[in-house]
């Protein structure tokens, strides 16, 4: 793939790429929240049973708050906040129940808790720098408050601890970096179309989408282009279809020189393509398009020392002038590509609409 094309995909990823997706972090987090909550719900009731009125009534509304984030986590945008809001508190919280009087000499073993939870919701980079400083930590407060383990048999009840919480934290490590190169390797695969490398139809219609709700809140304009190449079948026909995919990959390559690194490019379906032109109007659309046509007639497609001539035509459309939806968005880029084929193809149209009688007479 491009070098062009694969920024292109890295600038998609708005969450952390060595961290699950974003629908696996939300369910996640869901459902630690509710566990958590009910938990501590249930807690409470027993410390009201136990006349522990005011450990009952923390517990009480920790545990609501919990499940009313369980609830509301479905609808909200950015996880991260989210994340280290339970993260740090709960994480706070075990590192107490080490310390606490009367706590069990086995509480340390919650800890181990920390690397899987920060590794999963945060991702290697994030994960580490924040698993690293409390597992630490309770190893430290486990020394301080146990003092028999300066004996030989407490140094090797330490040692067995540390050394498992160490493991752990270092199979997670490895298996969070595995997982997160093989996730970026099959969304690479799902999203982008195996012959060109640009994006295939089902992700350039999600950008297609985004490009419309950015636009809607931004109200910056921006241009849909669709292409068809011209007489397509006969290249096929004349050199074979050998020489037909790799008219398509030169197509693509003359495209990504002349594209910028924000424009985003996609296969939508045999010899026809999409570009989404973002933060711009039609006159620059129409003018960066031109220049495509013209680069593409200039550079053939050389096969054995002979020229195989392309040629496109190009329906240009602007947001939200000629439509605020992407249904009317793409008819009215898709009747100007047609128009231009009824034209004699091999040009720029980017004003009018529909073809009438009058057209084809």
């Amino acid at each position: 793939m491009p070098t062009k094309l694969r920024l292109q995909h890295r600038q998609q990823r708005p969450v952390a790429p060595s961290a699950l997706g974003d629908a696996d972090r939300r369910l996640m987090l869901r459902l630690v929240f509710f566990c958590t909550g009910a938990t501590l719900c249930g807690f409470a009731a027993l410390q009201f049973g136990n006349d522990n009125l005011l450990l009952a009534l923390l517990e009480s509304v920790t545990g609501l708050l919990l499940l009313w984030g369980a609830w509301k986590i479905t609808a909200v945008r950015d996880l991260t906040p989210w994340t280290y809001l339970y993260l740090l508190p709960t994480y706070c919280f075990l590192l107490y129940i080490i310390v606490m009087p009367g706590a069990s000499q086995t509480a340390f073993v919650w800890m181990y808790l920390v690397p899987i939870m920060s590794y999963l919701l945060l991702g290697r980079t994030a994960g580490f720098w924040l698993a690293a400083p409390f597992i630490l930590l309770a190893a430290f407060l486990y020394v301080w408050r146990y003092a028999e383990v300066r004996t030989p048999a407490g140094m090797i009840d330490l040692a067995n601890a540390i050394l498992c919480g160490l493991l752990l934290m270092l199979f997670v490590h490895i298996y969070e970096a595995r997982r997160a190169a093989a996730q970026r390797v099959l969304e690479r695969v799902a999203e982008t179309d195996a012959l060109t490398g640009v994006f295939n139809r089902g992700r350039f219609q999600q950008l297609f989408t985004l490009a419309v709700q950015q636009a809607d809140r931004s109200q910056q304009p921006f241009c849909l282009v669709l292409l068809d190449v011209d007489h397509f079948k006969q290249v096929n026909d004349s050199w074979g279809h050998v020489v037909g995919d790799r008219a398509l990959q030169h197509l693509c390559q003359v495209l990504q020189q002349r594209l910028r690194i924000t424009d985003q490019v996609g296969r939508l379906g045999g010899e026809e393509f999409g570009l989404l032109l973002l933060n711009t109007d039609l006159q620059a659309g129409a003018t960066l398009v031109e220049d495509l046509r013209q680069q593409l007639s200039e550079q053939p497609l050389m096969v054995n020392g002979m020229r195989v001539p392309l040629a496109a035509t190009f329906g240009v459309a602007q947001w939200p002038v000629d439509g605020s939806t992407t249904e009317v968005l793409y008819r009215c880029a898709d009747q100007r590509l047609y128009r231009g084929k009824a034209y004699g193809r091999n040009r720029v149209v980017s004003e009018g609409g529909g073809l009438a009688v009058s057209d084809l007479g």
